[in-house]
């Protein structure tokens, strides 16, 4: 497994703390757990459990004060939070004999509500400009406009993805590393499925695969036959029969970053609909590969990948996208669809993809992950990307 740089979290609270600085705003106001994690480094499980309560931080160009639950003071603290820097809410409770900060922090503040006006004043911005991240569905406005009736308030969402779109070295490491524990995944599940195995028996290798390596399975889609054309579906106990399809559709993450790729099956030799209709597919995916370098339009790649794959074999061929930005969020903008005029830039990372679904008949997919480089990409998904024939 291979062992990383402990430099992510500095380094991406700096490009953070530099873009606050230059940002039209005097503090970013961040919710979702991605921007949280960007801001502080701490990385939370409970808000993971608790959705669009847990977190929230208050960012100036020198300073980040965290909300959390009380839960969440013990871990945030060892992540490296300084207590004057953690404000909790609610009521849990930790002991300790030799005073530690988070066994006080039980009943300080009833609700993240009034944990986010104590923030506001330490971080000293209850009157100013806020820019508020509003990209996890949570609407701050009318709470900051009751904790801060002076304060100046301004989504920040797109901004807030455009500091992390372009990712650091030690970002792309870990999305290799996820993608390359996905790949294995699927890799090794290939290498003992036969006829009579079911979509569960496949993923269970998929999963063991990821854990082993020091990932952390997200979701796995490993769907056989006719099941293969439900999009994201969990796993039955259906056995993979011969001639069948199986979708593989799988993600696993390293430290918060995530991998998302997509590999085909057949048990057996396969049919001339199955070879016409996959080649139409990977013809589709190359043709966004061999377009993508800084400058080109989002939109333009899922135009090109359409069109391709509509002339390929699939006349029909029906999409809302063919692809999306992945970095400590599975789906980040720029989309690939026809809605983005978003310009590719070197740095952004993407998964470009092109699944095709059939009620009755089955589904196919390859979707690949790569890093835009100055003049084209680079892969972080090496594995076969063909058709893939298991022995029956």
């Amino acid at each position: 497994m291979m062992v990383f740089d402990d430099d992510l979290v500095q380094s991406r609270r700096d490009r953070l703390l530099e873009a606050v600085e230059a940002a039209p705003f005097d503090a970013f106001v961040a919710v979702s757990n991605a921007n949280v994690a960007h801001a502080s480094g701490y990385r939370s499980v409970a808000a993971e459990i608790f959705g669009r309560q847990a977190l929230r931080a208050v960012v100036t160009p020198d300073r980040v004060v965290v909300v959390g639950l009380c839960a969440d003071g013990g871990p945030a603290l060892e992540a490296g939070i300084v207590p004057d820097d953690f404000v909790p809410y609610g009521r849990f409770y930790f002991t300790s004999h030799e005073g530690h900060p988070a066994s006080e922090f039980a009943d300080q503040h009833a609700d993240v509500d009034d944990a986010l006006a104590e923030a506001l004043r330490r971080a000293g911005v209850l009157g100013g400009r806020l820019g508020v991240d509003d990209s996890a569905g949570v609407d701050l406005r009318g709470t900051l406009q009751a904790v801060a009736p002076d304060a100046d308030v301004t989504s920040a969402s797109d901004w807030a993805y455009a500091v992390r779109a372009k990712k650091l070295p030690a970002e792309i490491a870990r999305l290799r590393e996820a993608a390359r524990l996905a790949e294995s995944g699927i890799d090794a599940a290939l290498d003992v499925a036969e006829e009579g195995m079911t979509e569960r028996e496949i993923a269970a290798v998929v999963a063991d695969t990821m854990v082993a390596g020091g990932g952390h399975p997200r979701f796995i889609v490993a769907t056989a036959g006719e099941r293969s054309a439900l999009a994201d579906a969990h796993v039955s106990d259906r056995p993979w029969k011969g001639g069948e399809l199986l979708r593989f559709d799988v993600g696993c993450t390293i430290d918060g970053y995530w991998s998302d790729m997509a590999r085909t099956a057949v048990l057996g030799e396969p049919d001339a609909t199955q070879v016409s209709r996959y080649d139409a597919l990977l013809a589709g995916e190359q043709a966004e590969l061999d377009r993508i370098r800084p400058g080109v339009p989002a939109r333009e790649l899922f135009d090109i990948a359409m069109d391709t794959v509509r002339r390929r074999g699939l006349p029909g061929y029906r999409r809302h996208h063919c692809g999306h930005g992945i970095g400590s969020e599975v789906y980040e903008p720029p989309i690939v669809s026809p809605d983005f005029d978003t310009e590719v830039e070197a740095g952004m990372t993407f998964c470009l993809e092109t699944p095709y679904y059939e009620m009755e008949w089955g589904g196919m997919m390859v979707e690949d992950t790569i890093v835009v480089t100055e003049d084209g990409y680079e892969r972080l998904t090496v594995s076969d990307r063909s058709l893939r024939v298991v022995g029956v």
